[in-house]
């Protein structure tokens, strides 16, 4: 075997889920943290937003987000560029444009291989030239298991923003990539995947949504996420908080990953979609409805997710075809409607 072979095989043996902590554990956690009020604070933990928002002049706010996690593949590699295009999304989800990169790396230098390192982090690189945005530092420690991620920082005009809840009547709902992610690479880590599977979820989680938030500045989109690691209807949820229009999904029209549905229906869901499920389904309108196993891949934890916006729906077709042109994947999959609050699914 070469020492290729070996680095390859050691990495392996430290990847993990990198699941989520439950969103009800993080509210208890959350719940009673309070801080003084900050008028520059546009946007902070208070509200279930993809970053924090902070405004340093009538022009310019600075929007910050976090991410980090085991390794979802074999290669490190894409395992790097999977987490740089993972972390700047929470940014392009808010309509801003990312430029410094900050990492975090844990790391077992004693039992892996410091090529994996390197690779990880030439992952990242690509990923973050891609998105114009600078890497400044870092830091790094000791740990038993890697994990990699950064810390993205980027600017945006402060009556520019897209909040994730900001919805209007009569608007559809569209989405960038397919979903699955997280049940594929289960079928992965089981060593059940099709080659074919395999490569089109490390494509998609690899796939920067650059040129999807490109497309949506152009528009007057309302509001928009990034569907990561609550799942789309999870994520559909935070999108209802505080705002009285409803949100409806169409599950006939959820667009799935290949092999998603029969692996699910094999019971090769990873534990967030139940977790997420547990959490979130008694909120959903509708879910009862939904046949197993689709409603637990509507709750399968996303890395690295397609963003999720509204604009109006005389607007559809052309946003649709814009991002197309793109290079873009794009679904319609649900609309807003005033007639009644919170999600509902069909």
């Amino acid at each position: 075997m070469s020492q290729q072979d070996n680095t390859l095989t050691s990495f392996t043996a430290f990847a993990g889920c990198g699941a989520k902590l439950g969103p009800e554990f993080l509210d208890k956690a959350l719940c009673d943290l309070t801080q003084p009020l900050y008028p520059n604070v546009l946007s902070d933990f208070s509200h279930a937003e993809d970053c924090g928002v902070y405004q340093i002049s009538d022009e310019i706010a600075i929007v910050n987000t976090l991410d980090f996690f085991p390794p979802m593949c074999d290669d490190p590699f894409s395992f790097g560029r999977i987490a740089a295009a993972n972390a700047l999304s929470d940014i392009y989800s808010m309509g801003a444009s990312p430029i410094t990169a900050l990492s975090i790396v844990c790391f077992p230098e004693s039992s892996v291989d410091i090529s994996v390192l390197k690779e990880i982090l030439r992952g990242a690189m690509e990923a973050l030239v891609e998105a114009g945005t600078a890497l400044v530092g870092g830091h790094s420690i000791k740990d038993n298991e890697v994990k990699f991620g950064l810390s993205i920082t980027g600017t945006i005009h402060p009556l520019k923003i897209l909040k994730n809840n900001t919805h209007k009547n009569n608007e559809v709902l569209i989405l960038t990539k397919p979903i699955g992610v997280g049940i594929i690479n289960t079928a992965i880590r089981a060593n059940m995947a099709t080659f074919e599977e395999e490569q089109q979820s490390l494509s998609l989680m690899m796939t920067l949504n650059k040129n999807a938030a490109e497309v949506i500045s152009e528009y007057n989109v309302t509001s928009c996420t990034d569907v990561t690691g609550f799942g789309l209807l999870g994520h559909a949820c935070e999108m209802a908080i505080d705002n009285p229009i409803g949100i409806t999904i169409d599950s006939s029209k959820v667009p799935l990953i290949d092999g998603a549905l029969r692996w699910a229906s094999m019971g090769l869901l990873p534990g967030a979609s139940y977790t997420n499920y547990e959490y979130r389904a008694p909120y959903v309108r509708g879910i009862e409805k939904i046949k197993d196993p689709l409603n637990y891949i509507l709750f399968d934890p996303q890395t690295s997710g397609g963003l999720l916006f509204s604009v109006d729906t005389a607007l559809e077709d052309e946003v649709i075809r814009s991002l197309k042109e793109k290079g873009v994947e794009a679904y319609t999959v649900g609309y807003t409607d005033e007639s009644h609050s919170g999600v509902t699914v069909l």
